[in-house]
Protein backbone atom coordinates (compact mmCIF):
# COMPACT_ATOMS: atom_id res chain seq x y z
CA UNK A 1 0.00 0.00 0.00
CA UNK A 2 1.27 3.65 -0.57
CA UNK A 3 2.57 5.61 2.22
CA UNK A 4 0.84 8.53 2.88
CA UNK A 5 1.12 11.28 0.24
CA UNK A 6 0.88 15.11 -0.73
CA UNK A 7 -2.93 14.07 -1.42
CA UNK A 8 -4.92 11.49 -0.03
CA UNK A 9 -8.35 12.60 0.21
CA UNK A 10 -10.63 13.49 -2.52
CA UNK A 11 -13.88 15.38 -1.59
CA UNK A 12 -16.72 14.93 -4.55
CA UNK A 13 -20.08 17.24 -4.85
CA UNK A 14 -21.84 14.15 -5.95
CA UNK A 15 -22.84 13.07 -9.55
CA UNK A 16 -19.27 13.34 -11.13
CA UNK A 17 -19.20 12.68 -14.60
CA UNK A 18 -19.43 8.87 -15.22
CA UNK A 19 -19.68 8.43 -19.02
CA UNK A 20 -17.75 11.61 -20.70
CA UNK A 21 -13.90 12.48 -19.58
CA UNK A 22 -14.73 11.53 -16.27
CA UNK A 23 -12.16 13.80 -15.74
CA UNK A 24 -12.58 13.45 -11.69
CA UNK A 25 -12.54 10.04 -11.39
CA UNK A 26 -9.70 9.58 -13.63
CA UNK A 27 -7.58 11.57 -10.62
CA UNK A 28 -9.12 9.21 -8.44
CA UNK A 29 -7.50 6.61 -10.43
CA UNK A 30 -4.45 8.47 -10.74
CA UNK A 31 -3.77 7.82 -6.90
CA UNK A 32 -3.17 4.30 -7.74
CA UNK A 33 -0.77 1.77 -9.35
CA UNK A 34 -3.37 0.18 -11.76
CA UNK A 35 -1.94 -3.21 -11.68
CA UNK A 36 -0.55 -3.63 -8.04
CA UNK A 37 -2.58 -1.05 -5.82
CA UNK A 38 -6.01 -2.57 -4.20
CA UNK A 39 -9.76 -0.13 -4.56
CA UNK A 40 -12.37 -0.70 -1.91
CA UNK A 41 -15.94 0.47 -3.06
CA UNK A 42 -17.76 1.40 0.15
CA UNK A 43 -21.22 1.21 -0.56
CA UNK A 44 -22.43 1.80 3.03
CA UNK A 45 -24.36 4.29 2.45
CA UNK A 46 -26.61 2.66 0.21
CA UNK A 47 -29.79 0.95 0.18
CA UNK A 48 -29.35 -0.75 -3.20
CA UNK A 49 -25.37 -1.33 -2.49
CA UNK A 50 -24.94 -4.29 -5.38
CA UNK A 51 -26.38 -2.51 -8.01
CA UNK A 52 -24.21 0.81 -7.03
CA UNK A 53 -20.85 -1.38 -6.43
CA UNK A 54 -21.29 -3.16 -9.74
CA UNK A 55 -21.67 0.53 -11.19
CA UNK A 56 -18.56 1.82 -10.41
CA UNK A 57 -16.57 -1.39 -10.43
CA UNK A 58 -17.71 -1.28 -14.36
CA UNK A 59 -16.58 2.10 -14.33
CA UNK A 60 -13.35 1.51 -12.45
CA UNK A 61 -12.16 -1.55 -14.75
CA UNK A 62 -12.79 0.68 -17.86
CA UNK A 63 -10.02 3.07 -16.11
CA UNK A 64 -7.68 0.38 -15.83
CA UNK A 65 -7.97 -0.29 -12.18
CA UNK A 66 -7.34 -4.34 -11.71
CA UNK A 67 -7.62 -4.83 -7.93
CA UNK A 68 -11.19 -4.03 -7.16
CA UNK A 69 -12.93 -4.98 -3.60
CA UNK A 70 -16.56 -3.84 -2.55
CA UNK A 71 -16.96 -3.62 0.73
CA UNK A 72 -20.90 -4.06 1.58
CA UNK A 73 -22.07 -3.48 5.07
CA UNK A 74 -26.09 -3.83 5.87
CA UNK A 75 -26.16 -4.14 9.73
CA UNK A 76 -23.54 -3.59 12.69
CA UNK A 77 -23.00 -7.15 13.00
CA UNK A 78 -21.44 -7.12 9.56
CA UNK A 79 -18.88 -4.04 10.93
CA UNK A 80 -17.71 -6.46 13.90
CA UNK A 81 -17.44 -9.53 11.23
CA UNK A 82 -13.47 -10.27 10.95
CA UNK A 83 -14.15 -10.90 6.90
CA UNK A 84 -14.59 -7.16 6.30
CA UNK A 85 -12.20 -6.20 8.42
CA UNK A 86 -9.58 -8.56 6.55
CA UNK A 87 -11.15 -7.20 3.36
CA UNK A 88 -9.89 -4.04 2.95
CA UNK A 89 -6.50 -4.64 4.46
CA UNK A 90 -3.72 -3.40 2.40
CA UNK A 91 -6.54 -1.05 0.53
CA UNK A 92 -4.77 2.07 -1.29
CA UNK A 93 -7.97 3.56 -2.12
CA UNK A 94 -11.25 3.87 -0.50
CA UNK A 95 -14.42 5.50 -2.90
CA UNK A 96 -16.80 5.92 -0.39
CA UNK A 97 -20.46 6.00 -2.41
CA UNK A 98 -23.78 8.48 -2.48
CA UNK A 99 -26.67 7.10 -0.15
CA UNK A 100 -27.68 8.34 3.59
CA UNK A 101 -24.65 9.48 5.46
CA UNK A 102 -25.74 9.18 8.42
CA UNK A 103 -25.99 4.70 7.89
CA UNK A 104 -22.40 5.07 7.52
CA UNK A 105 -21.56 6.43 11.00
CA UNK A 106 -23.81 4.43 12.37
CA UNK A 107 -23.64 1.13 11.32
CA UNK A 108 -19.67 1.63 11.28
CA UNK A 109 -19.42 3.78 14.09
CA UNK A 110 -17.08 2.19 17.30
CA UNK A 111 -16.62 -1.05 15.30
CA UNK A 112 -13.86 -3.16 14.51
CA UNK A 113 -14.08 -1.94 11.01
CA UNK A 114 -14.28 1.67 11.99
CA UNK A 115 -10.89 1.33 14.07
CA UNK A 116 -9.28 -0.39 10.84
CA UNK A 117 -10.58 2.63 8.47
CA UNK A 118 -9.12 4.87 11.05
CA UNK A 119 -5.48 3.26 10.85
CA UNK A 120 -5.80 3.03 6.99
CA UNK A 121 -6.23 6.79 6.16
CA UNK A 122 -3.53 7.90 9.26
CA UNK A 123 -1.29 5.06 7.25
CA UNK A 124 -1.49 6.76 3.85
CA UNK A 125 -4.87 4.99 2.10
CA UNK A 126 -6.37 7.45 -0.28
CA UNK A 127 -10.14 8.11 0.86
CA UNK A 128 -12.78 9.46 -1.44
CA UNK A 129 -16.19 10.06 -0.82
CA UNK A 130 -19.22 11.30 -3.33
CA UNK A 131 -22.53 12.52 -2.27
CA UNK A 132 -23.23 11.38 0.89
CA UNK A 133 -19.67 9.67 0.90
CA UNK A 134 -18.24 13.50 1.01
CA UNK A 135 -20.53 14.75 3.87
CA UNK A 136 -19.00 11.93 6.14
CA UNK A 137 -15.57 12.89 5.75
CA UNK A 138 -15.52 15.70 8.12
CA UNK A 139 -16.17 15.57 11.65
CA UNK A 140 -19.81 17.13 11.88
CA UNK A 141 -21.55 16.48 8.77
CA UNK A 142 -25.11 18.25 7.88
CA UNK A 143 -27.74 14.74 8.25
CA UNK A 144 -30.75 16.69 7.05
CA UNK A 145 -32.37 20.22 6.57
CA UNK A 146 -34.12 22.21 4.14
CA UNK A 147 -33.22 22.77 0.44
CA UNK A 148 -34.10 25.93 -1.62
CA UNK A 149 -35.88 27.80 1.50
CA UNK A 150 -34.42 30.98 3.40
CA UNK A 151 -32.19 29.62 6.37
CA UNK A 152 -33.83 29.35 9.33
CA UNK A 153 -32.92 29.51 12.58
CA UNK A 154 -33.48 25.55 13.90
CA UNK A 155 -34.28 23.51 11.46
CA UNK A 156 -31.20 21.15 10.54
CA UNK A 157 -29.83 17.88 11.85
CA UNK A 158 -26.66 17.23 12.31
CA UNK A 159 -23.96 14.03 13.37
CA UNK A 160 -20.44 13.31 14.14
CA UNK A 161 -19.06 12.50 10.61
CA UNK A 162 -16.01 10.17 9.93
CA UNK A 163 -13.39 12.75 11.50
CA UNK A 164 -10.90 12.50 8.30
CA UNK A 165 -11.08 16.34 7.73
CA UNK A 166 -11.33 18.73 10.72
CA UNK A 167 -12.62 22.02 11.62
CA UNK A 168 -15.40 21.91 8.46
CA UNK A 169 -18.63 21.14 7.40
CA UNK A 170 -19.31 19.48 3.77
CA UNK A 171 -22.38 19.91 1.91
CA UNK A 172 -22.86 18.36 -1.69
CA UNK A 173 -25.25 18.84 -4.47
CA UNK A 174 -24.77 22.36 -3.74
CA UNK A 175 -25.59 24.62 -6.10
CA UNK A 176 -28.07 22.00 -8.02
CA UNK A 177 -29.97 21.86 -4.79
CA UNK A 178 -30.09 25.23 -3.49
CA UNK A 179 -28.22 23.86 -0.48
CA UNK A 180 -26.53 27.78 0.45
CA UNK A 181 -29.55 28.15 3.61
CA UNK A 182 -28.65 25.02 5.07
CA UNK A 183 -24.75 25.88 4.41
CA UNK A 184 -25.29 28.99 6.66
CA UNK A 185 -27.50 27.92 9.35
CA UNK A 186 -24.74 25.00 10.17
CA UNK A 187 -22.20 27.63 10.19
CA UNK A 188 -24.35 29.93 12.69
CA UNK A 189 -24.50 26.96 14.97
CA UNK A 190 -20.48 25.85 14.93
CA UNK A 191 -18.74 29.46 13.68
CA UNK A 192 -15.68 27.47 14.73
CA UNK A 193 -15.51 25.74 11.30
CA UNK A 194 -15.78 26.03 8.02
CA UNK A 195 -18.80 25.47 5.61
CA UNK A 196 -17.71 23.39 2.29
CA UNK A 197 -19.81 23.49 -0.12
CA UNK A 198 -19.18 21.34 -3.01
CA UNK A 199 -21.02 21.34 -6.71
CA UNK A 200 -21.92 18.29 -8.70
CA UNK A 201 -18.86 16.81 -10.71
CA UNK A 202 -16.87 18.89 -8.88
CA UNK A 203 -14.19 18.04 -6.38
CA UNK A 204 -11.86 19.55 -3.64
CA UNK A 205 -8.29 17.55 -3.32
CA UNK A 206 -6.88 18.07 0.13
CA UNK A 207 -3.32 17.83 1.09
CA UNK A 208 -1.27 17.36 3.68
CA UNK A 209 -0.53 21.01 4.53
CA UNK A 210 -4.26 21.76 5.10
CA UNK A 211 -4.66 23.12 1.63
CA UNK A 212 -7.24 21.75 -1.08
CA UNK A 213 -7.74 22.16 -4.94
CA UNK A 214 -10.76 22.69 -7.01
CA UNK A 215 -10.92 20.65 -10.28
CA UNK A 216 -14.59 19.64 -12.04
CA UNK A 217 -16.68 21.62 -13.89
CA UNK A 218 -19.04 23.56 -11.17
CA UNK A 219 -17.86 25.71 -8.00
CA UNK A 220 -16.70 25.25 -4.73
CA UNK A 221 -18.43 27.98 -2.01
CA UNK A 222 -16.54 28.48 1.06
CA UNK A 223 -18.62 30.18 4.12
CA UNK A 224 -16.33 31.16 7.23
CA UNK A 225 -18.51 32.30 10.40
CA UNK A 226 -14.73 33.17 12.52
CA UNK A 227 -15.52 36.55 12.44
CA UNK A 228 -20.26 36.57 12.95
CA UNK A 229 -21.03 39.43 15.45
CA UNK A 230 -24.28 38.63 15.74
CA UNK A 231 -26.99 35.78 14.98
CA UNK A 232 -30.00 34.73 16.51
CA UNK A 233 -29.58 31.21 16.79
CA UNK A 234 -31.43 29.20 19.06
CA UNK A 235 -34.20 26.36 20.00
CA UNK A 236 -36.57 28.83 20.65
CA UNK A 237 -38.74 29.40 17.35
CA UNK A 238 -36.76 27.17 15.26
CA UNK A 239 -39.06 28.25 12.25
CA UNK A 240 -37.92 31.99 12.49
CA UNK A 241 -35.89 33.21 9.79
CA UNK A 242 -31.87 33.30 10.87
CA UNK A 243 -29.98 36.44 10.80
CA UNK A 244 -26.28 36.47 10.70
CA UNK A 245 -24.07 39.61 10.24
CA UNK A 246 -20.75 39.88 9.21
CA UNK A 247 -20.46 36.11 7.79
CA UNK A 248 -17.81 35.77 5.00
CA UNK A 249 -18.58 33.88 1.67
CA UNK A 250 -15.56 32.28 -0.83
CA UNK A 251 -16.41 31.16 -4.13
CA UNK A 252 -13.99 28.78 -6.14
CA UNK A 253 -13.53 27.56 -9.59
CA UNK A 254 -10.91 24.89 -11.10
CA UNK A 255 -7.29 25.32 -10.50
CA UNK A 256 -8.15 27.63 -7.24
CA UNK A 257 -6.71 26.83 -3.75
CA UNK A 258 -7.53 27.32 -0.41
CA UNK A 259 -5.58 27.65 2.85
CA UNK A 260 -7.77 25.66 5.28
CA UNK A 261 -5.35 27.30 8.19
CA UNK A 262 -5.05 30.36 7.70
CA UNK A 263 -9.17 30.64 6.21
CA UNK A 264 -8.04 32.23 2.92
CA UNK A 265 -7.92 31.36 -1.00
CA UNK A 266 -4.22 30.58 -1.87
CA UNK A 267 -1.93 31.23 -5.42
CA UNK A 268 -2.76 28.79 -7.50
Amino acid sequence: MKRKSEKNLIIIGGAEDKTGEKKILKEVCSRLDKQEDILVIATIASEIPEELGDEYRKIFQELGIKNIKILTIRNRRDAVDINNVNLIENTALMFFTGGDQLRITSLIGGTPLYSKIQKLYEGGCTFVGTSAGASVMSDTMIITGPDEESPKKCTLKMAPGLGLIKGVIIDQHFAQRGRIGRLLVGIAENPQSLGIGIDEDTAIIVSDNNEFTVMGSGAVYVIDGSNITYSNVSEQYPEEILSIFDVKLHVLKYGNKFDLINKKPCNS
